[in-house]
């Protein structure tokens, strides 16, 4: 059965790049990306793992943990993040979890046998504390990830679990957001104290809260 928002992330013990690990542990009580590979040394991947990696201070910022996963082994991996720090000017740091009897693809149902039978598609699940899936987005093969979207989004899930707000369409860090429905209009100064405007009755946007 297809997973959906909300639902537990499934746990899991696997082998990856970084030694075994089990995936609820790993973790810990921080967010998690985990993120899959059609393959190994295919050349879209390669710039993907890439980007992650120089992004590794922008997910620590988040308190968040990153885990890719492709069907190939161990010691294909290990050669690959060689490729990968070569060609893309990096070190990979974050572990790359080698599923080749495809537990954690089937898991996670990351192989859609109309696209390609034999491999994973792009999945990205963005997990919460909780460990509950707060985001899930499926690529294409073809179709190279935008990390920073990644981490746009992850602020907004961040923001939003702590405020009664909704981010608007193409927000960013640091600009105004939606005040929640379920907030009516006179309590909003007693909750966001910098101020608000009503555009309609049921759009109201305020200054970020937590800035």
């Amino acid at each position: 059965m297809a997973l959906r928002l909300g639902d537990i992330a499934p746990d899991f013990s696997a082998e990856t790049t970084e030694g075994t690990i089990n995936f609820h542990e790993y973790l810990g009580t921080g967010w998690g990306v985990l993120f899959s590979h059609p393959a190994d040394y295919t050349p879209v991947c390669t710039t993907e793992l890439g980007a992650v990696a120089k992004l590794k201070d922008e997910f620590s910022k988040r308190n968040t943990k990153v885990i890719a996963l492709s069907v190939d082994g161990l010691e294909s991996h290990r050669l690959w993040i060689d490729d990968i720090n070569e060609t893309q000017n990096t070190v990979v740091n974050f572990p790359i979890i080698a599923d080749q009897d495809r537990k954690v693809s089937e898991l996670y149902d990351m192989i859609h046998p109309n696209s390609n039978e034999n491999f994973t598609v792009r999945s990205v699940f963005v997990i919460g504390p909780d460990k509950k899936i707060k985001l899930i987005i499926t690529y294409p093969a073809s179709t190279g990830r935008n990390f920073d979207e990644l981490l746009r989004v992850i602020d907004s899930l961040q923001l939003t679990a702590n405020y009664s707000v909704a981010t608007p369409a193409n927000w960013k860090h640091g600009e105004d957001v939606v005040v929640a429905p379920a907030i009516k209009t006179e309590d909003i100064p007693g909750k966001f104290p910098k101020g608000h405007k009503v555009i309609k009755p049921y759009l109201r946007m305020t200054p970020q809260p937590d800035l």
